[in-house]
């Protein structure tokens, strides 16, 4: 029997967005602790959060005694732990194709654009914001390039086949971030139909931004 978990989160953070996703088509109910990674230089910088946290970073989940941060490790512990339903296929190969569309995203789209690496290039590079928003922009089209492709060889209605997968919880939130920085993404034909047709979900929808209990417009 687990306790009720929770989900230390922020609105915004696209890696949290890819758990309350997961969780939501779990079934699994939590409750959301907010950590405004902005104000008052970052709650994710406080001494009792860190203590959760090293990374300091979001989500943080825990259940019962078991505390994890790195959404992937969430993902994974949630998809073990509670298999049903399942965001896996059987399929050795194809999960091993899902997992490299989701790392396309966390490894090599979603660092980019992270606060932490921002706010690097801003203050200590001494980057304009023009300088800043190119350099994101640049960054994150290329990742799109790879995902597109991914997409192009593997999706049907959803990231991969018809049914969705954690590929499908992490793009819908990269999506988002893209779209909120700006990017054009119109060439993107199956990245934007595979985003059109989950956010028709229910679960995808209540674990957006503008649901959360810290949104702020």
């Amino acid at each position: 029997m687990h306790s009720k978990l929770k989900l230390y989160s922020y609105f915004r953070s696209s890696c949290a967005y890819r758990v309350r996703i997961a969780l939501n088509i779990k079934s699994l109910p939590y409750d959301t602790i907010p950590i405004h990674l902005l104000k008052n230089g970052g709650d994710q910088n406080a001494a009792e959060y860190i203590k959760l946290n090293p990374s300091r970073q979001v989500p943080c989940l825990i259940d019962g005694d078991l505390t994890l941060g790195q959404s992937m490790a969430i993902l994974e512990y949630l998809e073990e732990e509670f298999p049903h339903p399942s965001l896996l296929p059987r399929s050795r190969g194809d999960r091993a194709s899902i997992r490299q569309i989701c790392e396309v995203i966390n490894s090599g789209i979603q660092p980019m654009q992270n606060i932490s690496v921002t706010n690097y290039i801003t203050h200590m590079l001494k980057a304009t914001d023009e300088q800043k928003n190119e350099w994101l922009k640049f960054w994150l089209s290329r990742g799109f390039e790879s995902l597109e492709a991914l997409l192009q060889k593997h999706s049907g209605d959803y990231s991969f086949g018809n049914s969705i997968t954690l590929a499908d919880c992490l793009l819908i939130p990269q999506v988002f971030a893209a779209q909120r920085l700006k990017v054009d993404l119109t060439r993107f034909e199956k990245v934007l139909g595979v985003n059109r047709r989950c956010l028709q979900l229910t679960d995808f929808v209540k674990a957006g931004p503008d649901k959360q209990i810290d949104f702020e417009p």
